[in-house]
């Protein structure tokens, strides 16, 4: 079956736990192969990491190019003990199919891949009945961990062949509340780092013989995240300074600790690069240290940078899609975590449009077999302007 429906179930079945495949893509390729496809299965390594299992599909040799966009595998379900119904069973109950990874993101690749095969269908099994025109899937298994070994060496992978794309489409849950409520077009960089703050330890009886960081953690800690790093700008939020955690090692009672160190995350806007970030952040704690604290930051690797897919014609086919389905006009927004559109924005303008994501990730995580069949027509509706 190609509808939507029994897609998701199919791949909801397939417990496809971060980095195991268990057969997902193998459900994928056997549709896109069956429509005639050109279907490629190429397995990334890295030291470290997890081999990963990916999946490109392209029907098409020339522009313009869309392709779709997802990752098959999924958070692990939590006590399944807790589900209605079986995490990995593909289960409708009173008009919710039920599942993990219905939301994110298995509902999402089903309904792009139901609507590319309609569209093929009744246009001859081409994009175009002049034969221009092509139609990709960039599918991994890797998205919900460390990203190392799927969408971003897939592209390279795919650059290497001689591909070009012009368009992208990431079927991740945007929506908030309803379906056509929300578009994804950009998203915030993400930088995390460590505050380290040096002090020498001692006996709590003797305070002059020793130097504390606590205090001196705790002022360079509000210094950091009490002044704004910008006001935001035209598509994105402010940027935001959070720290998650502050320790100091120390188990006992009646000793000042040697040193304290404090881990933040640091989501960023379009007014900043990682290294202009970094330069802000190091200024500021220079200034609050003085010639007294001794503080200094490591900062992790990042490959999650800012991106915005600016409106265009793109766009509004897009938007136009999803208000003849929805009657909805959807709010272009740039909230929310890091994605795979990060490494795509890198080759072509993409934007993230899938099913509502109230549920994802959680105990029954479930979407409306409707919103199935809209995201559907969403999508179709989409090919119909792109080739038009």
């Amino acid at each position: 079956m190609t509808d939507a429906l029994s897609i998701t179930r199919d791949l909801v079945r397939c417990p496809s736990i971060t980095p195991a495949d268990a057969g997902a893509l193998g459900v994928l390729e056997k549709l896109f192969k069956a429509a005639g496809f050109e279907t490629h299965r190429v397995t990334f390594s890295e030291a470290g990491a997890a081999d990963i299992d990916n999946l490109y599909a392209r029907i098409g040799n020339t522009s313009p190019h869309i392709s779709f966009a997802g990752h098959t595998d999924v958070v692990p379900p939590g006590d399944e003990k807790a589900w209605t119904v079986g995490a990995f069973s593909g289960e409708v109950k009173d008009g919710f199919l039920y599942g993990r990874g219905t939301v994110d993101m298995k509902g999402g690749i089903a309904c792009s891949a139901a609507a590319v095969l309609q569209y093929l269908g009744q246009h001859g099994g081409k994009p175009r009945e002049d034969g221009t025109g092509s139609i990709s899937f960039l599918i991994t298994g890797d998205e919900e961990d460390v990203a190392v070994n799927g969408t971003i060496k897939l592209l390279q992978w795919a650059e290497a062949r001689g591909e070009k794309f012009d368009h992208c489409v990431l079927g991740e849950p945007s929506n908030v509340e309803t379906l056509g409520d929300c578009i994804k077009i950009g998203r915030r960089g993400s930088q995390s780092g460590t505050l380290y703050v040096e002090g020498v330890q001692g006996h709590v009886a003797y305070p002059h013989r020793a130097s504390n960081p606590v205090p001196d953690i705790s002022r360079l800690i509000v210094a950091l995240s009490e002044e704004p790093l910008d006001h935001g700008s035209a598509q994105f939020q402010p940027s935001n300074l959070e720290f998650t955690s502050v320790d100091v090692g120390n188990p006992a009672t009646n000793v000042i600790p040697g040193q304290a160190r404090a881990k933040f995350n640091i989501r960023f806007n379009d007014r900043h690069t990682q290294g202009s970030l970094r330069e802000l952040v190091e200024a500021r704690l220079a200034k609050a240290t003085g010639n007294r604290i001794k503080a200094h930051i490591v900062w992790e690797p990042s490959n999650a940078n800012v991106f915005v897919t600016k409106p265009g014609a793109f766009v509004d086919l897009a938007v136009a899609a999803i208000e003849d389905v929805t009657g909805r006009k959807p709010e272009l927004s740039t909230s929310g975590g890091t994605s795979d559109a990060r490494f795509i924005s890198n080759y072509c303008p993409v934007i993230e449009f899938g099913l509502v994501g109230q549920t994802m990730h959680q105990i029954d995580e479930r979407t409306p077999v409707s919103d199935l069949e809209k995201l559907t027509k969403i999508y179709r509706g989409i090919l119909d302007r792109y080739f038009a």
